[in-house]
Order: structure tokens, then C-alpha cells, then sequence
């Protein structure tokens, strides 16, 4: 079982989240009212037992003092969570579920950016493969554009002589 004591503070008018300095006495006694358990914890805790008696057991939580309810106006609030049946419970297998969640939870971080990476260099590789396509056919123009000129510049200069051997045949001079 787990449990919380409350205290009632009376400048509050509410409830104190904690207890300081208040504990609780656990008792806990078979049908055959054989003692179990009899231990004192502190404001909050949790406490276990293992029973091999089927039946009716009694779970006692007693103040271990008197003075704090006294104060408090004799108002105390317990919570109290019981679970029943096999739970054992040890710290080591908790710590090491404690530690593979937090393998896992980096395992998945360490995913999220590769995938991001790969993702990156997906896009990288596409804005240099269009590039590339664009450089390509940007010297492919530019060799035309050579090609055209080339053209142009023969086109002229053959007019050219065209036209000055007409000249000179119509000045009568060749």
C-alpha cells in the first residue's frame, strides 16, 4: 500500500501538501490475528506484506503523535492506495527499468536525428543533382550561343567580301 498524511492548517484554512514530523504507525494482522507487519514510516510511504492466509486482514495506520492533530483542530487526511495481489516489488528491477527507459528514450532521440540527417542529405543531394542539370545546360547553351556567333561572324565576312568584290567590279578596278 502507499499512503499521505495530510495536516490541516488553520492560517491556510487548507490542507498542508506534507506533514512534516508526523509519521504513522503500520499495523497489519492475519484473519487469525497474527501481526504481519508493525512498522512506523514517515508522512508519505509505502508498505508491503506477504500473507498465506486467504481472508479478512487488517490494515491499521495510527498518528505516532497526538500533539500535531491537536493543533491541527484534530483534522488529519490520510490517502491511502492499496494494491492487492502479487507485486513484488524490487528496487533493482525498478532502477533498471528506471535506466532501459532512459537507453530508450535516448535510443529514440538518437533516431529522430539520424532520420533528420538523412533527410538533410536527401535534400542536399537533390539541390546538387538540380544544379548540376542547370550548370549542364548552361554550358550547353553557352557552346551554342559560340556555335551561333561563329556562324554569324562567317555569314558577315563572307558579305562582306561579297559585297566589296562588287564594289570593286562595278569601279571597274579589278
Amino acid at each position: 500500500g502507499n499512503y499521505k498524511v495530510q495536516r490541516w492548517d488553520i492560517h491556510k484554512q487548507d490542507f498542508l501538501e506534507s506533514a512534516p514530523g508526523l509519521g504513522m504507525f503500520v499495523t497489519v494482522t492475519t484473519p487469525s490475528a497474527e501481526v504481519l507487519l508493525s512498522k512506523l514510516y514517515g508522512p508519505q510511504g509505502t508498505f508491503s506484506f506477504t500473507s498465506y492466509l486467504s481472508g479478512e486482514h487488517v490494515i491499521c495506520l495510527q498518528s505516532n503523535s497526538t500533539r500535531f492533530v491537536v493543533f491541527a483542530g484534530s483534522k488529519l487526511r490520510i490517502h491511502l492506495d492499496i494494491r492487492v495481489g502479487e507485486h513484488f516489488l524490487d528496487e533493482s528491477v525498478v532502477q533498471a527499468k528506471d535506466k532501459v527507459n532512459e537507453v530508450n528514450f535516448r535510443l529514440e532521440h538518437l533516431i529522430e536525428q539520424i532520420h533528420h540527417i538523412a533527410k538533410e542529405q536527401n535534400y542536399e543531394r537533390e539541390r546538387e543533382e538540380k544544379f548540376r542539370k542547370t550548370s549542364e545546360e548552361t554550358n550547353s547553351n553557352i557552346l551554342w550561343w559560340a556555335i551561333v556567333q561563329t556562324l554569324i561572324l562567317i555569314s558577315i565576312g563572307i558579305w562582306q567580301i561579297k559585297s566589296l568584290r562588287d564594289f570593286f567590279i562595278s569601279k571597274k578596278l579589278v
